[in-house]
């Protein structure tokens, strides 16, 4: 019997493994190990712990002792998927020239690696990530960050939750003002919701946001402008990457999509952050789209794709990196599965944010055909 396949699991900014008894990749999880079974392999998968919000180079540092430990001693082939920022951990640790400051002896597991796919990625920088450095955007970044974890974790929060929420920040307005003290009042208000244990682990991941947030100004355009100089593809590793876009909040479909307070709180935070995600660059521009990409990404993206086009958080275009397997109308984390369900299941979809996206269990259940697809491939 063959070796089994592994696969790495690496999440972006304000993302986890599991937490508070939730899998953030659950959905991926259970498609791709229904797939690799179908085709007759055997798989493993592993979360790597990847801090939310610290610099990539730490990150990768993470990657890279999660795998040297877990990977045996079989010699089975390896796959990273990386979402968002993961996408860029995982080139940075594969590159041949990195410098971690790691043994190099943790770092053979990477002759294994057969592919790296990123999800979402922004491998020609963000510009929400210059949102993100300012005073506002560190605190909208909190609030994502705990809105992540609490309407993943439980479903879109009920009334008391939302309520106490809205009572701390005022609105989505006040956001952009007050101290730190408040982030930490909403934090203690809302956490009464949530079973003790899943409280502590949940203050311990808001923490790591307050306190390390080095690689935000790493995602800027200016500064992966020179990562991409640095970091060097591995000629024996396939790359992929996956892209989509969501609407434009002015939409009269995403209007259509508010049914209730957390909706609306959350669509005026999308509306927010597509805003400043929209931004073009005009000096480091994003990739200019080949032939065969600008046909897929049409193919499943009905409105024109330019720079502006974005998913809430990543610019389309600064998504492609290596080939591209697919492309869709999704925001940031619908592609993870994290989408309002559109069918019954044992495995419920919950979403994050209104974006008005129209995701469904169809385009993802093609996402991950594209996806396992490409790992299987000899």
């Amino acid at each position: 019997m063959s070796a089994p396949h592994r696969v790495y699991f690496i999440p972006g900014m304000f993302g986890f493994g599991r937490l508070a008894g939730y899998d953030y990749f659950n959905h991926v999880r259970i498609g791709l190990e229904h797939r690799f079974q179908s085709a007759g392999e055997q798989v493993s998968f592993e979360d790597v712990p990847a801090p939310p919000t610290s610099s990539m180079r730490y990150r990768s540092r993470i990657v890279a002792t999660t795998i040297e430990r877990t990977a045996g001693t079989d010699n089975g082939p390896i796959h990273l998927v990386g979402h968002s920022t993961g996408g860029l951990d995982l080139r940075l640790v594969l590159s041949p020239g990195v410098r971690l400051g790691l043994d190099p002896a943790l770092l053979e597991w990477r002759s294994r690696v057969q592919s790296a796919i990123s999800i979402n990625a922004p491998h020609y920088g963000t510009p929400v990530a210059g949102y993100f450095a300012t005073v506002s955007g560190t605190r909208m970044l909190y609030v994502l960050s705990l809105l992540t974890v609490i309407s993943l974790s439980i479903g879109e929060p009920p009334l008391a939750i939302l309520s106490r929420l809205l009572s701390g920040v005022g609105g989505i307005d006040s956001i952009f003002g007050g101290d730190t003290r408040l982030f930490s009042r909403i934090t203690d208000n809302i956490l009464r919701f949530v079973d003790k244990d899943a409280r502590s682990e949940i203050g311990n991941f808001l923490s790591k946001v307050r306190v390390d947030q080095g690689g935000i100004i790493q995602l800027m355009p200016e500064a992966v402008d020179l990562f991409n100089a640095a970091a060097e593809d591995d000629p024996s590793v396939r790359y992929a990457c996956v892209a989509s876009a969501a609407p434009p909040p002015r939409s009269m479909r995403f209007a259509r999509r508010i049914r209730s307070p957390y909706a609306a709180f959350t669509a005026a935070i999308y509306s927010t952050l597509y805003q400043f995600a929209s931004k073009v660059p005009t000096v480091y521009p994003y990739a200019r789209p080949n032939e065969r990409e600008l046909q897929l990404l049409r193919s499943g993206i009905d409105y024109e794709i330019g720079d502006s086009t974005n998913d809430g958080i990543v610019p389309t275009l600064s998504m492609l990196h290596g080939e591209l397997i697919w492309a869709g109308e999704a925001d940031h984390l619908d592609v993870l599965g994290h989408f309002d369900d559109d069918e019954p299941g044992s495995s419920p979809h919950r979403d994050w944010i209104t974006s008005g996206s129209r995701f469904s269990r169809k385009r993802f259940n093609a996402l991950l055909d594209a996806i396992a697809g490409f790992q299987l491939a000899r």
